[in-house]
């Protein structure tokens, strides 16, 4: 009888293997063997070991895009996952009118795909024919160019913002109905307020799924690529091919039919993440440790 659940739990996880197999492992294996050859005008397609990788770290265009994210990533996941908070705190505090309207409203941004929503607000932004510049010409104040070159990024920080939102609210609202509400009912006992609450006893609690929630956006971040590749067509003085490393990829293995190369600098991104992953969740731990 145990041998029979046992071949049986196999056969039901064998579709998903297959698939993890075929969809994902091979073409990354397959990826980082084409990232160890070289392709030349003259020999042709050589081995070259780890000099795409050394190119690819002495690479302007790849490690301004790198610097690009970063920047996105220190201004814009702070505010989304800020607003994220503040939304399933309120929700879990029982004083919201109409929570599963609110919840829903919430997410919803998250159900549309990456490529509409970016295609929507890429209408608003526009400066001629853009609701937001003329209703901002209509009250008679002057209406900035969201598309523009010192704009853009900003821009796309409030796409991406509008999108997730949702999707941290629920993470964190899910691990705050998951706190025993006795430990609520002692707090206020004890004569804590909602706030004091908060801040003592729902974050702390939450912070695995605070964490999870970070980690999630770090990764996000430095893979962007439908804002970037959808908002160059309506201004692409203010978008160049490298804006961001994932749209650099792209264009290097599809313009530039450099596909070694390509493949390398995907595996350098995925370290890039990994490293900094890493030390944001080391630098956590740490702070707990002396908590």
């Amino acid at each position: 009888m145990r041998r029979r659940e046992i071949r049986a739990g196999y056969f039901f996880v064998l579709p998903f293997m297959a698939v993890f197999v075929l969809m994902l492992l091979v073409p990354l294996v397959y990826a980082g063997y084409i990232s160890l050859y070289q392709s030349t005008l003259i020999a042709g397609v050589k081995f070259g070991g780890l000099a795409n990788y050394l190119k690819a770290f002495t690479d302007p265009l790849f490690l301004e895009g790198l610097g690009r994210m970063g920047l996105f990533l220190v201004v814009q996941v702070p505010i989304m996952l800020g607003l994220s908070l503040f939304i399933a705190l309120a929700l879990d505090s029982g004083r919201v009118r109409g929570q599963g309207t609110v919840r829903l409203l919430t997410f919803m941004p998250y159900a549309v795909p990456g490529v509409v929503a970016t295609l929507m607000w890429g209408y608003l932004y526009g400066n001629d024919f853009g609701p937001i510049a003329q209703t901002l010409r209509m009250l008679g104040l002057p209406a900035p160019d969201l598309l523009s070159e010192q704009l853009i990024l900003s821009s796309m920080m409030n796409v991406v913002t509008w999108e997730y939102v949702g999707y941290n609210m629920i993470i964190m609202y899910s691990a705050l109905r998951a706190i025993p509400r006795d430990i609520y009912e002692a707090a206020m006992i004890d004569g804590a307020s909602e706030i004091r609450t908060a801040l003592s006893i729902k974050i702390p609690a939450i912070r695995p799924a605070i964490m999870l929630t970070v980690i999630f956006s770090i990764i996000g971040t430095f893979q962007l690529f439908n804002e970037p590749s959808l908002m160059r067509a309506l201004n692409p003085a203010a978008i160049n091919l490298s804006y961001t490393p994932n749209f650099y990829a792209y264009n290097i293995a599809f313009i530039n039919q450099d596909i070694n190369y390509a493949a390398a600098i995907a595996f350098a991104l995925g370290l890039f993440i990994a490293v900094i992953s890493y030390v944001v969740q080391l630098s956590t731990a740490r702070k707990e440790a002396r908590g």
